[in-house]
Order: C-alpha cells, then structure tokens, then sequence
C-alpha cells in the first residue's frame, strides 16, 4: 500500500512539536533546581503530627499524699479516656514533596510532549501501514517516547522531580539528533522486516533500551551523589547541585528497579529475535555483530545484577558493570547499525 503523506506529514509535524515541549520541559525542570528551594523548605514544615498528644495535668493538680506529706515529683497525668501512654511519640502524616509551579509547569510540558511523541509515533506507523521502527529514525524516536514514560513513571512512584532536567537533556539531544541526522522519509521495509516478529522482536527491545537509558541517567547521578572524582574547578558546583538530588540510597534502588524491569524484556527481545533469525535466516543463532552485541550486553547486565544480589557489590561498583553495560547497548544501537556491515546493516540511517 501506498504511503499516506498526510499522516507521515503529521507524524513529522508532532515530533518537531515534542522536542519543542520538551525542551521547554528541560528548562522548566531546571528553573526549578535554580529557584524551588522555596517549595523543598515549605514540604518539610508541612510534615505535622497528624494526631496532637493531649496537655497533661500540671503537677500542682496532683493531690498531696495523706498526712500533708508530699507525695514526691508526680508525672505529668493524662486526662481519662486517653489510651495513648504520654511517651509514645505520636504517628506522623506521610507527606509528599511539594510541586512549586516551577515543577509543576515541567510536568505539565513533559506530559503534553508525550502526548505529541505518541502521535507522532502512532501517525508514522499509520501511514506506512506497519509498526513505526523499521529504521534508526523510527527506532530512536520510539526509544524516547518509552523512555519518557518510564521517566514520569518513576516521579509517579518516587516522587523525585529533581532528576527532570538530567533525565529530559538526553532525549531532547536525541530526539534532535534523530529529526536531523538520522530521519528517513516514510516508506516501506525491506522483506526481511516483513514479518509479525517485528512487532514482537523489535517492540521487547525498545521497551528495554527505553528503561536501561533512564537507569543509566540514575546511575550517574548515584556516582555524583557518592563521592566520584570530580575537577577541582567543578567541584563547587556539583556539592551544590547535589544537594538538590534525591539520595544517593534513593537513585541507587530506582535505578536497581529500573534495570530489574528492563531486563527480563530485554531477555525476551533476545529470544524472540532467534526465532524470527531461524524463520528469515535458517539459523537461531549466527553471532551476526548485532546478535553478538546484543548478548555481550545482556551478560554484563546479568553480572550487575547478580553483583547487586552478592554482599560487597553493591553501591559504585555495581554501578561502573551498568554503565559498562549500557556503553555496550549504545555501541549496539549506533555503532553496529551505522557502522559495521551484517545481516541488520538494513537498520541504519535512510534505509
């Protein structure tokens, strides 16, 4: 079927819409790293008791012991009724960390860009009458867009809105490297990716690359948290900056999270791309550099998983197998497809 250029045109349109919406995001996020410390002040001052312990009686109410001997230093009595003993301390409200408008205007843009970049995704797909990742512009754009809802799936859940601007400059760069460098007009796939396993296959390692770049960006940051080497001249700023960021116990169990998501996805991405090889290509396995790449990369997240599970790998060291991981994942991603020939050499730019 021919390709719709309407819908193509407006698959364009909406993601020259969501680098705008994102990027305003990016500043949004860090105006509010520049001037929210108003908003992170008034969350601490509203955590109250949500249940004030009742007045004791004044010593003096006590009565004196018979024989107008003192009865010796009373304690303080409770008044009848109150079940709570006076030194129990009282439940505390468990209270969210306050959105200033700096915040709040950030999550607005994020999420209207989502809402733009899954149009923009859908369209594309539409018009070319098949799911939209048959080239790196596709795949890359896809990448993004998951990547951004597993990102406000994380401040859903963790509520640690700081990470916005560290986690939002990455994909606002892509996004912008892929609408120059990478696009490729709409059109149909060659007939090796014309199969339903693309939409299996494919769809698992978006999904995952989608989780491992958000991860990666919590993993720096852990790393910055913890004390890495830093320039003495930069050092100012980053103590400053940190003081800003969730802890370092926080970034480094999301990030875990993330990863523990990710990767079981990534491992079913692996598996289906053996049986779509063995229908396309006769073979499960032929160590194809992607294929080849693909399992380097899986095998090293195992190891930082298992290092998190083993007593003494946990913290940095754990955190250089991700990162060692995820170079591994982009130089799947960039390199093999761009620049080293095999059987998905059909994958690079203007395919």
């Amino acid at each position: 079927m021919p390709v719709n250029q309407s819908l193509a045109a407006l698959s364009e349109g909406c993601l020259l819409a969501t680098v705008v919406m994102y990027a305003l995001a990016m500043l949004a996020f860090a105006g509010d790293l520049a001037f929210g410390e108003r908003g992170s002040a008034q969350a601490a001052a509203l955590t109250v008791p949500a249940l004030a312990l009742p007045e004791a009686v004044p010593v003096s109410a006590v009565p004196v012991g018979v024989g107008g001997g003192s009865a010796g230093p009373a304690a303080p009595v409770s008044p009848p009724g109150d079940s709570a003993p006076p030194s129990a301390p009282a439940p505390r409200k468990r209270v969210r960390p306050a959105t200033g408008p700096w915040t709040r205007a950030a999550l607005v843009l994020t999420v209207v860009g989502l809402l733009t970049h899954v149009t923009a995704v859908a369209s594309r797909g539409f018009a070319e009458h098949r799911v939209p990742w048959g080239n790196m512009y596709e795949f890359v754009t896809a990448i993004t867009c998951v990547a951004v809802m597993a990102f406000l799936i994380v401040l859903a859940r963790y509520r640690i809105y700081s990470i916005g601007l560290f986690v939002m400059t990455p994909i606002v760069v892509i996004l912008g490297l892929a609408a120059t460098l990478l696009y490729t007009a709409a059109g149909p796939v060659v007939p090796a990716l014309q199969s339903y396993w693309i939409a299996i296959h494919v769809t698992s390692m978006v999904i995952a690359i989608g989780g491992y770049l958000v991860a990666a960006v919590l993993t720096v940051l852990f790393l910055l948290a913890d004390g890495i080497w830093v320039p003495g001249p930069l050092q100012p700023a980053v103590g400053a900056l940190m003081t800003h960021l969730p802890s370092r116990e926080t970034l480094d169990r999301v990030s875990y999270r993330v990863v523990i998501f990710a990767f079981p996805i990534w491992t079913w991405g692996i598996i289906a791309g053996a049986i779509w090889a063995d229908q396309a290509w006769g073979r499960y396995w032929g160590w194809d550099p992607k294929e080849t790449w693909s399992f380097i990369t899986w095998v090293i997240y195992a190891c930082y998983l298992h290092a998190r599970a083993t007593r003494g790998w946990r913290g940095r060291k754990a955190a250089y197998i991700q990162l060692v991981a995820f170079a591994c994942l982009l130089f799947n991603v960039i390199g093999v497809n761009l620049f080293i020939t095999g059987l998905h050499s059909y994958a690079g730019i203007n395919s």
